[in-house]
């Protein structure tokens, strides 16, 4: 029973063979919104198949747009939290409890999975921890997992936040406003999945410059926030 109004968000792209039973495993602890982000494939027809609410996107416009657009759908709609995972099978949707526990403890408004570097692929296993580094350094506060897409947040975080990238860089915005707004960040352990068959959309120096950039523009974010906190204070 959804006691919270709680919603299991999916943003997918191209994952029919995934989705059916990603979608089934998570209806069996939250109703689901799947956002399609312009597939090509049968995603959102196995998807609504499935039980999932489904709104597409004509054209593919990246991650962090879809989750834009199924953040709003939420709102629009009373849940009080929404709970973000991967269409394509390499989050557990049994661990949702995890996630739901943490929130109910008020642990955070944003509740992120914490996965273990050291059973993660090359080059994600040097990858992911030193881009956590520097974005704990940015921010001045540790940040365990900056990557993890698995993830609650709050209905007030979600009000709060003023979202700007559309691609996977958004998962890094909302941890950096997430801080600037002073509000916490709570994490749960998860198990760290890979070998899932699908092929990987990561470009090492393309993404690591990205995220470079994200790095910067963090730590720059964080400065303007608290000049601006100490004008007005």
């Amino acid at each position: 029973m959804n006691e919270d109004k709680i919603l299991a968000l999916i943003p997918a792209w191209n994952e029919e063979a995934f989705i059916g039973p990603v979608i089934e495993a998570t209806r069996a602890q939250l109703p689901v919104l799947v956002v399609d982000d312009g597939s090509q494939d049968g995603t959102p027809d196995l998807a609504s198949s499935a039980g999932a609410e489904v709104v597409r996107h004509e054209e593919n416009k990246g991650k962090g747009q879809a989750l834009i657009t199924g953040f709003k759908w939420a709102l629009e709609r009373g849940f009080k939290a929404v709970v973000t995972l991967d269409a394509d099978g390499q989050h557990d949707p049994t661990e949702i409890p995890l996630f739901l526990s943490a929130y109910r403890k008020k642990a955070g408004e944003l509740i992120i999975g914490r996965r273990d570097f050291q059973q993660m692929p090359f080059p994600n296993r040097f990858a992911n921890p030193i881009g956590s580094w520097l974005l704990s350094l940015a921010l001045k506060q540790r940040i365990h997992d900056n990557q993890c897409g698995y993830r609650l947040h709050s209905h007030k975080l979600l009000e709060a936040l003023d979202l700007k990238m559309t691609g996977f860089e958004l998962e890094v915005e909302v941890v950096m406003q997430t801080v600037c707004l002073g509000m916490t960040i709570g994490w749960v352990p998860i198990r760290t999945i890979y070998g899932t068959g699908k092929v990987s959309y990561f470009h090492p120096l393309h993404d690591t410059i990205g995220f470079l950039k994200m790095v910067w523009h963090a730590y720059q974010y964080r400065r303007r926030f608290i000049r601006r906190s100490e004008v007005l204070s």
